[in-house]
């Protein structure tokens, strides 16, 4: 089997030449407009299968808070340096290293409910962002769709509250006047 050389000259000037064709093609294909489906609506919460003890029909929300765990990176001496009286070092110390890990916070996790897949309608959402916008968390036309500019509305709006999500809490719309509050005794 016989491998020839090839100049670096035209080496360079095939890449160049491949180069320009996929530039070429990319250029024309970029002419063309494919017809695409609109974007999947986000949705406004993870499915989350409800809590033990809640009640049949209610729809839930779950907010994990992870472990906050702190690495602990330790040398310990096995056997001290052999050092001679003039300071000459016989034998360097030994050491091992030890890696341990301690939690400073659990995981934490908290259920909330949260309102059915059938309230969150265009109309409820645009009120949603409607509400959010009078207390200063929403900017912008209200759009009727959960978009990330509604979601980070929603966690501002929960977290001053204590509840650090981007999933509408019962209890926040509740509070906005979105739903109606329960009277006791009902």
């Amino acid at each position: 089997m016989q491998y020839h050389a090839v100049p670096r000259r035209a080496a360079v000037g095939c890449a160049g030449l491949r180069l320009w064709a996929a530039v070429s093609v990319c250029a024309m294909l970029g002419g063309c407009k494919l017809s695409l489906p609109p974007p999947a609506p986000q949705l406004s919460h993870t499915f989350a299968p409800a809590p033990p003890g809640a009640k049949p029909g209610s729809c839930w929300g779950q907010h994990a808070v992870p472990a906050v765990i702190e690495t602990v990176t330790e040398q310990i001496m096995l056997q001290p340096a052999e050092v001679m009286s003039d300071g000459t070092v016989l034998s360097p110390a030994v050491f091992k290293t030890e890696i341990r890990q301690n939690i400073l916070r659990e995981r934490r996790e908290t259920w909330f409910e949260r309102p059915c897949d059938d309230v969150m309608t265009p109309e409820f959402i645009a009120t949603l962002q409607r509400a959010l916008a009078a207390r200063g968390h929403y900017s912008g036309a209200p759009t009727g769709e959960m978009s990330p500019k509604t979601l980070r509305a929603v966690r501002s709006y929960q977290a001053a509250q204590g509840l650090d999500s981007a999933v509408l809490s019962l209890a926040a719309a509740r509070k906005l006047g979105l739903v109606a509050v329960a009277r006791s005794g009902d």
